[in-house]
């Protein structure tokens, strides 16, 4: 799943040199894992609340939509937020928030008020938000600086993890009596993640953790200040403006595919699974972003990055379009096989989009953080898809999102001249 990047700030007291930050680190890489764990249960919510509530597609998809809307509503203000009190209590009040959402679900569940859940949907998100925001900067300076990114990698495969074990976790515990769905069901699940966070908040508040964030000297403000008032400057990069396009498509295909995974896998000419049966399936379609991401980071050491990130395009679109045509099991696992190539996308279009940027590399960063939105917006357009032309042939409109991204890849991810006639303001 995609993550929030931010620049990282300077720590203000140094490691001692030959320490450990072992139980630090751990700390941190259960974040990676929950906010894994708690996006992809989504995909076991979309087919429950909908049965529950005798949703149609474009309903359901408002799982999505609010909790993905909750990234581009709370982005900035979690940053200013983390500014002020620091990283470490960041993530605190990160986890605290998310344990108020996954906590919400019981007044949600005894109301049994779809609304509610939404609710309850946008808090845990703007949780994530934050956690996200707070987090990424510590595993870096946990550590010698040369081996930053072994430790990111690390933590984002724990957090894949968490999106391969999630629909497990979800279809055994949620989905286990889905055709007589009752809003028990829901209640002690997510009472046991909430407790899980506020466990998580409580550690984080003793652990001896660099502090970041929290004292930013004058000069840095009045640095950040100067490109804020120059923040028009940065669309002038086409490539940088045709690559939040591309975060936001991806992000968007990526979680209407996931979304839509239990419902395609029960039509009789695909597979015919029971929606519990179904749920396992996810997990396979995570778990290839997984393997992808290892993969993937070998071969473009020796590879150029963009014509790696054109081929996964295109290998994306025609898996699509053969699960949006074909049946049986040629469908089915052409659909699974896709998490394989969402593998490097976000942070191949991440990179490629942030290249020569200079000065303007936060402003930039921030942008393409925004436009993971994407999740939010194109599950619901699916959605409506899928209502009006059907689950299956309501697929293309990930083809369209790879297809674009394959564009990218080969064409817009070409820097511009900034002082070129063709400008975005």
């Amino acid at each position: 799943m995609a993550h929030i990047t931010q620049p990282l700030p300077a720590a203000e007291n140094s490691q001692k040199p030959g320490s450990t930050h072992t139980f630090a680190l751990t700390s941190l890489t259960t974040l990676f894992f929950m906010w894994g764990f708690l996006t992809c249960l989504n995909d076991i919510l979309i087919p429950y609340l909908k049965g529950m509530f005798s949703l149609n597609y474009t309903q359901a998809m408002l799982v999505q939509f609010c909790f993905f809307g909750a990234y581009f509503v709370m982005s900035i203000p979690a940053g200013k937020l983390v500014s002020k009190i620091g990283y470490q209590f960041g993530i605190v009040v990160g986890l605290v928030v998310a344990a108020i959402g996954c906590a919400l679900f019981y007044p949600a569940a005894e109301a049994h008020v779809y609304e509610l859940f939404l609710l309850a949907l946008f808090v845990l998100a703007s949780g994530i938000t934050i956690l996200q925001v707070s987090a990424n900067p510590y595993v870096s300076v946990l550590g010698p600086a040369k081996t930053a990114s072994s430790r990111l990698t690390m933590t984002q495969a724990f957090n894949s993890l968490g999106t391969t074990v999630a629909p497990l976790f979800g279809s055994w515990l949620i989905l286990s009596e889905i055709s007589q769905a009752t809003a028990e069901q829901v209640k002690f699940p997510y009472l046991m993640l909430s407790a899980s966070l506020l466990t998580l908040a409580i550690i984080f508040v003793f652990l001896n953790l660099p502090k970041l964030g929290k004292a930013i000297d004058s000069e840095a403000e009045n640095q950040g200040d100067t490109e804020f008032v120059d923040l028009g400057s940065v669309w002038k990069y086409r490539h940088l403006i045709l690559g939040a396009i591309g975060i936001f498509v991806y992000v968007g295909a990526e979680v209407a595919i996931g979304s839509f995974l239990v419902g395609f896998l029960t039509l009789d000419h695909i597979a015919g699974l029971p929606e519990q049966q179904a749920a396992h399936y996810i997990s396979y379609y995570f778990a290839g972003a997984m393997i992808g991401r290892f993969a993937g980071a070998a071969i473009m050491q020796k590879l150029n990055a963009a014509k790696v990130l054109a081929c996964h395009g295109i290998l994306a679109g025609l898996l699509v379009l053969i699960a949006m045509t074909g049946q049986g099991s040629l469908a089915m696992w052409a659909i699974l096989l896709v998490g394989l190539c969402n593998s490097i996308m976000f942070p191949t279009i991440f990179s490629l989009a942030l290249q020569g940027l200079g000065k303007y590399t936060s402003q930039g960063s921030g942008i393409l953080c925004l436009a993971i939105v994407g999740g939010a917006i194109i599950p619901l357009l699916q959605g409506m898809l899928a209502d009006n032309i059907g689950v299956q042939l309501a697929l293309i409109l990930p083809i369209g999102c790879y297809l674009y991204i394959t564009y990218f890849a080969l064409f817009g991810a070409k820097k511009n001249n900034v002082n070129s006639s063709l400008s975005f303001r």
